[in-house]
């Protein structure tokens, strides 16, 4: 998706001809496993962040600073789930891209967005917990709810802007091996492709992963020390803390082989590894590392509902509370079903009361 959707294509060389063609088996059993997988990460995503939305947007009390961080970290997650079908579709049709251009550059742009805004709302849930936990008695303007609405506002601002070049570059094009009108990734030079690798795994990596390690780390020293001083609300902070924590340690697992297999693709562009054995090998990494981060999105959600207890309370109170109001609006729906039900009794009981008495009054006639 994010990588020049041409070098997804499958090879048709005669093996005996080229030897580097003999991995058309593997290109056909990834192209065979992604739809269905794609699809399936899909619906987990679009269930798991619709409810964390869901539950945000409905709860009456006002939201924190935490809360409107993971939110957007939800809506991330949510656009780019939402993107996924197009590519499914587009994978199970041979890489035909039937949805316009215009589909063509706003998936894409959507997709990579996703990625950047999501490691940046994790790096802002991190440091709230760093200034709450580390910092408790220092201002910061970052633990201001309208400053967090505002920052949030900046990080879309910057996702967007990094994404410039897909929306510039991604046009949908002929190809003539295999014969299909793709949605393709075309840089004016191949130095863009490096260019874009240093600044994903700079910007959306390194530096915000390096932020994330130093705030966890006094995060958990200043609990080991609260915890030995008996200070009280540590057991509410270190829960709050695990859940920081498993967003992060799911980030990295699904996240770091694909920033390793981009910097290894750098290093191929300096024919660091020539070879068609790396070149395909590294083709191949780099599809299954992209489907292992695009699996992020669709657990973050989950991690908030298993490990947040805090969450399911409030997921609790507000479903039961839609449920008490549903109940209750059929209950009154029924009661006036049943009161029109009584009054029609009453006006059919009515007529045939008068129906006897006209036949009465004829008779004595």
């Amino acid at each position: 998706m994010i990588v020049n959707a041409s070098h997804l294509l499958v090879p048709t060389v005669d093996p005996e001809l080229d030897h580097c063609s003999n991995y058309t088996e593997a290109w056909l059993w990834l192209s065979s496993l992604q739809p269905a997988y794609l699809g399936l990460i899909s619906i987990i995503g679009l269930v798991g962040n619709g409810l964390v939305l869901c539950v945000f947007c409905l709860q009456k009390r006002p939201c924190s600073v935490a809360d409107i961080y993971l939110g957007n970290l939800a809506a991330a997650d949510l656009v780019m789930v939402s993107c996924l079908p197009f590519w499914a579709i587009t994978i199970g049709r041979g890489y035909n891209w039937d949805f316009g251009e215009v589909l063509c550059k706003l998936v894409n742009v959507a997709i990579c967005m996703n990625y950047i805004c999501s490691v940046l709302f994790l790096m802002l849930v991190t440091m709230d917990r760093f200034l709450a936990l580390v910092k408790p008695m220092s201002p910061s303007c970052l633990r201001r709810v309208t400053w967090a609405k505002r920052i949030c506002l900046g990080i879309w601002s910057l996702g967007l802007l990094f994404t410039l070049p897909i929306m510039l570059f991604r046009k949908l094009a002929y190809v003539d091996n295999p014969g299909v009108d793709a949605c393709i990734l075309a840089y004016p030079h191949p130095a863009w492709r490096v260019y874009h690798n240093i600044t994903m795994n700079l910007l959306g990596f390194l530096i915000p992963f390096l932020v994330v390690a130093y705030c966890t780390c006094h995060i958990v020293i200043a609990l080991n020390e609260q915890e030995a001083k008996g200070l009280p609300g540590v057991r509410k902070d270190k829960k709050a803390t695990y859940l920081v924590l498993a967003v992060l340690a799911v980030f990295l697992f699904c996240w770091v082989p694909h920033q390793v297999m981009r910097l290894l693709d750098t290093l191929d562009y300096f024919q660091v590894t020539p070879g068609c054995f790396w070149g395909h090998v590294l083709d191949i990494g780099i599809q299954l590392s992209t489907y292992l981060a695009y699996t992020n999105s669709a657990v973050n959600p989950f991690l908030c509902v298993i490990v947040g207890t805090q969450f399911r309370k409030r997921a609790k109170e507000v479903f039961c509370k839609r449920l008490s109001s549903l109940s209750k609006d059929l209950n009154s729906l029924s009661v006036s079903y049943s009161s029109v039900n009584r009054l029609n009794e009453t006006q059919r009981t009515s007529i045939v009361t008068l129906e006897k008495y006209s036949l009465k009054q004829t008779h004595v006639r």
